[in-house]
């Protein structure tokens, strides 16, 4: 399942949003001297789904809109343009002195977005964003193993649904993990050979609406699509988020063994989670890009686009929320949290919105 097919609804708000995005302040919840709730690192981001927090002092952003991978200093916010003209660039990873891309599969045509690099690959570059090439391609793996099972073409040999669409990557102990929300998987990629294999399939969601006509688009499946869309590690498990195909309740955690992908525990009963961060306590905090959108195509007069999305806390059971718009890329590291928002603008017709912020516990209710 593509992942911008969540998004019609937001394509639908159109550019009557601007307004609103106008109007925003800096940052929101602040008393007097207090540190805000939410403070506002960088704003003029263009799709902001992947992030890596290298340091107390800088952060990679995965500009998916404007295809470039961007280093932000955590203290100013300048902004530095590390790699460019990587199209649909949705998740960044450092690792040992190098940068890694994963970049999103083709359109809903079908066709991938004009770049001189495929579609749906891991691309590699220096520390200094130079030398890029490509690692290894994730759609050339989906058509030779397809790990979910599912049928890819119908009679004409059209695919019925996404094949490849990655949406996030982390790097760990074990290689680069990549969660391909179109292949419904979470591949390992060694990060020298840019081998390529299976880490975990999530099962698909059986919940009353994933078990209606129609919830599914691929003959002989039965449930949801899982879509995974956040992957990351912490000591020696990784955690796993999944979109749920937007059915309510659809959505799931995984905590998983890091060396052999089992499931260790699962918390279910979210919606449409993009992104997955965990404290070294073991909190887990989820993204929510979503989070109260409007049913239908259409959103209702004066809906107000910033009211959109919120990020999750599990933190021993007790679950909150803190009102974050459109968050996707999600970190803690620190001691801090960090979150891209204003994440999908881009398909209310709103460029240069996505903004890098600092989510204070406070914000949580």
């Amino acid at each position: 399942m593509r992942f911008t097919s969540a998004l019609k609804m937001a394509a639908a708000v159109g550019t009557g949003a601007l307004t609103v995005v106008a109007s925003l302040p800096a940052h929101a919840g602040g008393h007097g001297s207090r540190a805000p709730v939410v403070r506002t690192i960088t704003t003029k981001l263009d799709g902001p789904y992947g992030l890596d927090v290298l340091s107390r002092h800088v952060a990679l952003v995965a500009e998916a809109d404007s295809g470039e991978v961007t280093a932000v200093n955590l203290r100013s916010g300048a902004r530095t343009t590390l790699i460019s003209k990587a199209a649909a660039a949705s998740g960044v990873a450092w690792h040992h002195g190098k940068i890694y891309v994963v970049l999103g599969g083709p359109g809903e045509d079908g066709k991938p977005a004009p770049s001189k690099y495929p579609p749906a690959s891991v691309l590699v570059a220096d520390r200094n964003g130079k030398n890029v090439r490509v690692l290894a391609d994730l759609l050339k793996y989906e058509l030779r193993r397809n790990p979910d099972g599912q049928k890819q073409f119908d009679k004409s040999g059209k695919p019925y649904d996404a094949l490849s669409n990655p949406f996030s990557m982390t790097a760990t102990r074990w290689g680069l993990l990549v969660a391909d929300g179109g292949a419904n998987d979470v591949l390992r990629v060694d990060p020298r050979t840019g081998r390529v294999s299976t880490f975990f399939v999530p099962p698909n969601p059986r919940t009353k609406e994933c078990l209606a006509k129609g919830a599914q688009a691929n003959p002989g499946t039965i449930g949801c699509d899982p879509v995974p869309t956040g992957v990351v590690a912490r000591g020696r498990y990784v955690y796993v988020s999944t979109l749920g195909a937007e059915k309510p309740g659809a959505a799931a955690i995984y905590k998983l063994d890091g060396r052999t992908g089992k499931v260790l525990r699962k918390y279910s009963g979210f919606t449409s989670l993009t992104g997955v961060a965990v404290s070294p306590r073991g909190t887990i905090y989820a993204s929510e890009v979503l989070f109260g959108a409007p049913p239908g195509e259409q959103p209702p007069p004066g809906f107000d686009p910033s009211k959109v999305g919120r990020l999750t806390r599990i933190d021993h059971g007790r679950v909150t929320h803190a009102a974050v718009t459109m968050p996707t890329g999600i970190e803690y590291a620190d001691g801090k949290l960090y979150a891209t928002s204003w994440s999908i603008a881009g398909f209310l017709g709103i460029k240069h919105a996505g903004r890098l912020v600092e989510v204070n516990q406070r914000a949580f209710h």
